[in-house]
């Protein structure tokens, strides 16, 4: 298992594993978004490789507005978390959001936030398993670092 950060070569694998969890979303509107991550100093995703294939990626920003929960800014906001439905319950996850909080404290980041939707408890027990606290019912989540 292999996490990686973006890179120019990773970002159509990025782009299919995005609309594997928005599938709304168009393939050319979410290459645009990402493409600009590749210079972004205030956003970064990892992607997990398992052998040739990207199974997951997790992307953060760093947000200084009100964050639902928050006791210091900036905070690190997970904007998306997606592991192939084959790949789940093994860790990868996790390993996907330590890199994310290791980035985090490179940002000087006390907190990482998240939110998930009202129905989605799989996605809420995950992020209390990574020790989130419930922050508001609309569910957003906040890990201390």
């Amino acid at each position: 298992m292999l996490i990686e950060p973006l890179s120019s070569q990773t970002l159509p694998a990025l782009v299919t594993l995005v609309l594997a969890l928005w599938p709304e979303c168009s393939f050319e509107e979410e290459w645009e978004n990402y493409q600009r991550l590749l210079t972004a100093r205030d956003e970064i995703c990892y992607l997990a490789k398992e052998g040739p294939e990207y199974i997951g990626f997790i992307h953060l920003t760093l947000r200084t507005d009100y964050v639902e929960g928050a006791s210091h800014s900036p905070v690190a906001y997970v904007e998306g978390l997606y592991v192939r439905p084959e790949f789940q319950h093994q860790g990868i996850g996790r390993l996907l959001m330590r890199a994310g909080e290791n980035w985090a404290r490179e940002k000087n980041c006390l907190e990482v936030a998240s939110d998930t939707e009202l129905d989605n408890t799989e996605s809420l027990v995950f992020h209390q398993k990574l020790g989130f606290e419930e922050a508001n019912r609309i569910v957003c989540l906040i890990k201390r670092l």
